[in-house]
């Protein structure tokens, strides 16, 4: 059988070698087998098992394979030693067992010495460990020498007695010192003290001649020994780890030699008449250095008492002279002592809170919650730190935060003890603080932070949020301005807080925005919203004088959207009510974003265009009525976006205008109108066209010699161009905006007058206005009956102040006749000609070999 095979069978070898030793020593007994060679066989085998153990143990640990050499060895001299028993005579057989003993003891010494993990020890451990070794010598060696039958005693005998009795004394008392921290080298020790105490007891067999039964009685201690320091190195070779059942008990090392010198003392009286000097001296030996050990141990307990006196005074020190209060408490949560911190910081005295339950010291509100989780500590889980509020001596409560440390399974301190401090003054700097960081310094009010704070950690009701736009007119041209004036926003947020319940926020947001959170649903929060505007709105003190605030709110619902979406959400109803001319309140709905988002892109996109080449012009014609021939043309802007696709003038022209891009825009679309029209005039038509103005554009100081520039650079007749500016762009400066038309007149360009409203105050300033062409819209949904005298007014009104009427929109035959009828000499619409690219229109033109004025 290989190695390997008997290391892979080893771990059920004891058990097998003991069903062995049992049956070798019946078949002794029962007079089957000769005692002599049933110890041979049960030892050798028991020492061979050892030994493969060993050199397993040998081969898996580098650290251990020192010290397992030795001690295989060792095993190996007791397997052989009563291997050749049988083969020596008998004479000579209590010498070969000594020797066998010196050699296993010499080979344990040096393996023992090997082992991993020894400890330095101290000149007073040492002499502790001496007392030790020389009480259980001495005792051992009285056992051994009283023991012994009466009569001489043989050489052999009186050495292997004594060496025997100090080196088990050593073994034992190394052992059981060692047997916590180091159990591996512990087993080891014991069972090389087995295997030396079994060869010492046959040495005394043989050399005594006993009967051949007796030395059965060695067997197990031989065979016992052997394993045992087998499975000592097998533990030290996979680390020895240690025993944590604590550290190892003094008083075995302490009686141990009395009751060892006692029972030998009996023993030897019962089977003789009395003790022979030398025992009488062994005996009396052994006395000295028990009470030697004692005083060492009474010594040791007043300096270790001295020493815990010292520390216990140290710590009480810094206990009572903390501010910090300690409070231990049993496994029901009662008090059970209180650190000099109560009474001095808490005014709780130890006499009046000593067995009082932890609950009776807290606020109703906070203790169900603190002992919730002092149980759930006890359950393993992680240290909690406990916040609430503590009863103090006079009836009042003091905010605390304790840290636990949970001692109940510590049999020493069986307890919970709570390190309590009191926080009072820092929770309340820390409210203040977060009170001050959360408040807008001028006017009291929340914050941006506080507001996101407080939408983050709404729950119940939805409720709602109001995002307030503030603006104040300036009495300059320059229109509104931002509030700039401090007094301006205190009475703001005065109105905001006066208006609002006391359950809402109000919080302001920059210089000009305002936002109130409250609990109110939609209808009631669109009525706050109307109260807010009718308060804010009233006039109110301003830097120059009374001024009148305008006033956009944004309303959108909480839906437990993220306080950042709540907010863009207002955000974009709050613009949408700016873009609509303030002192309104818009609601946030899905389409609104989508315009929103398109109004962004379109402001995005729109810078650049002309130099990308984006913009285009499509051209309308204007036909003369009675011949439905082209006398004019329209020129109309469009943007083909790659982005945004086609853009109409009705949704580029406000983007442009509040870009400041209508001058650029204007200068394009007159240029590339201008180079158009020069082109059609190389074939022979005399065609007017139209081009539209913004009242920015017209009010500009430089229209009148760009426009002069334009046409001489094109070389065309000024009449040929006609500049359109819409009725409802007048506005208020009707004295500018006349003398600009003027002035296109004076140099011989044609003014239009686009959407002309037949209304009272329209046909008032007709009169005033310096134009050549009216443009009229007609009205569809009214009956002929109510439109054709109203077109007739206003074409006979044409015709009095030398204005030419051109009927636009038309989109129906019947309108075209309509217009016809009542004597409108132009018209233009989708019932006559759509507006096309310049190429289709060329195409249209050539069904009309010459067109006129």
């Amino acid at each position: 059988m290989t190695v390997a095979h008997l290391l892979r069978r080893f771990p059920s070898a004891p058990t097998t070698l003991s069903v062995l030793v049992a049956l070798l020593a019946g078949a002794s007994l029962a007079g089957l087998l000769r005692p002599l060679a049933a110890t041979t066989m049960a030892g050798a085998v028991g020492c061979a098992l050892a030994t493969v153990r060993l050199f397993r143990s040998a081969a898996t640990s580098r650290r251990s394979r020192l010290a397992a050499a030795p001690l295989n060895v060792a095993v190996t001299v007791v397997g052989l030693t009563v291997a050749v028993l049988p083969l020596v005579p008998t004479s000579w057989r209590a010498g070969v067992v000594a020797t066998g003993f010196g050699a296993v003891a010499l080979a344990g010494a040096v393996g023992l010495l090997l082992l991993p993990g020894h400890v330095r020890l101290s000149s007073r451990a040492r002499l502790r460990r001496g007392v030790d070794v020389l009480g259980s010598g001495t005792a051992l060696l009285f056992a051994g020498w009283v023991l012994v039958p009466p009569g001489p005693v043989p050489p052999v005998v009186r050495v292997v007695t004594v060496v025997g009795a100090v080196g088990l004394a050593g073994l034992l008392v190394s052992a059981l010192a060692d047997r916590r921290r180091r159990p591996g080298a512990a087993r080891c020790r014991v069972g090389v003290a087995a295997v030396l105490l079994g060869l010492a007891v046959l040495v005394g067999l043989f050399a005594y001649r006993t009967s051949e039964v007796s030395l059965l009685t060695a067997v197990p201690l031989l065979v016992g020994g052997a394993l045992l320091t087998a499975a000592g190195m097998a533990r030290v070779a996979a680390g020895d780890p240690a025993d944590p059942a604590g550290p190892p008990p003094a008083w075995p090392r302490v009686t141990a030699p009395a009751v060892v010198a006692t029972v030998a003392a009996g023993g030897h009286l019962a089977f003789a008449d009395g003790f022979t000097p030398t025992a009488v001296l062994l005996g009396l030996a052994v006395i000295p250095s028990l009470v030697a050990r004692e005083l060492i141990s009474v010594t040791d307990n007043r300096r270790w008492a001295g020493r815990l006196a010292a520390r216990e005074a140290y710590f009480r020190t810094l206990v009572s002279g903390g501010r910090d209060l300690v409070v231990v408490l049993d496994d029901g949560l009662r008090v059970q002592w209180l650190s000099a911190a109560g009474e001095r910081w808490f005014g709780l005295r130890q006499d009046d809170v000593c067995g009082l339950p932890l609950a009776g010291l807290l606020h109703p509100d906070d203790a169900p919650g603190v002992l919730a989780r002092l149980a759930a500590r006890s359950d393993g889980g992680a240290p909690p730190l406990l916040v609430a509020r503590m009863r103090t001596g006079d009836g009042g409560w003091r905010e605390i935060e304790s840290t636990v440390s949970d001692q109940r399974a510590v049999p020493e301190v069986a307890a919970v003890v709570l390190h309590v401090r009191d926080v009072g003054d820092r929770r309340r700097l820390e409210r203040e603080l977060r009170r001050v960081a959360a408040t807008d310094p001028l006017t009291g009010l929340a914050d941006r932070q506080e507001l996101l704070r407080v939408l983050g950690a709404r729950g119940g009701p939805p409720g709602a949020l109001l995002l307030v736009d503030v603006h104040v007119p300036v009495p300059t041209q320059g229109g509104p301005a931002p509030v700039g004036s401090d007094a301006l926003l205190v009475t703001t947020a005065r109105r905001l807080r006066d208006v609002v319940g006391p359950r809402d926020l109000v919080a302001r947001l920059s210089a000009e925005e305002f936002a109130v959170v409250t609990d109110a649903g939609s209808v009631p929060a669109y009525a706050l919203g109307e109260r807010l505007l009718a308060a804010l709105t009233e006039p109110c003190l301003a830097p120059t004088g009374m001024a009148r605030l305008r006033v956009g709110v944004g309303l959108t619902e909480l839906t437990g959207a993220a306080p950042q979406d709540v907010l863009r959400q207002a955000d974009l109803a709050r613009r949408r009510a700016v873009q609509l001319g303030r002192n309104r309140i818009e609601w946030y709905d899905a389409c609104l974003e989508e315009q929103l988002v398109r109004r962004l892109d379109l402001e995005r996109e729109l810078p650049g265009a002309a130099a990308r080449g984006e913009l285009d012009l499509v051209y309308q014609p204007v036909l003369a009525l009675a011949d439905r021939r082209p006398a004019g043309i329209e020129a109309l802007l469009r943007w083909r976006s790659p982005v945004l696709g086609t853009v109409l003038p009705a949704e580029l022209l406000p983007v442009a205008e509040d870009l400041g891009l209508l001058g650029e825009l204007g200068r394009w679309v007159l240029d590339r109108a201008c180079r158009q029209l020069a082109d059609w005039s190389t074939g022979g038509r005399e065609l007017w066209l139209a081009v539209n103005l913004t009242l920015a554009e017209l009010l500009a100081p430089d229209l009148v010699p760009r426009v002069e520039a334009v046409l001489a650079g094109h070389g065309l007749p000024a009449e040929r161009l006609v500049l359109e500016i819409a009725e409802s762009r007048l506005g208020a400066d009707l004295p500018t905006v006349v003398a600009r038309l003027a002035g296109l007149r004076s140099m011989g360009v044609r003014v239009a007058l686009d959407s002309f409203r037949a209304e009272h105050a329209s046909l008032a300033q007709l009169r005033r206005l310096p134009i050549d062409l009216l443009k009229v819209q007609p009205r569809p949904a009214g009956p002929d009956a109510e439109t054709r005298p109203l077109i007739d007014v206003v074409v006979g009104l044409g015709e009095r102040l030398g204005v030419t009427v051109v009927m636009a929109d038309l989109e129906s035959e019947p309108e075209v006749d309509r217009a016809t009828r009542a004597g409108c000499r132009y018209g233009q619409g989708f019932a006559l000609a759509r507006p096309a690219t310049a190429e289709r229109v060329e195409a249209y033109f050539e069904e009309f070999p010459t067109s006129s004025r």
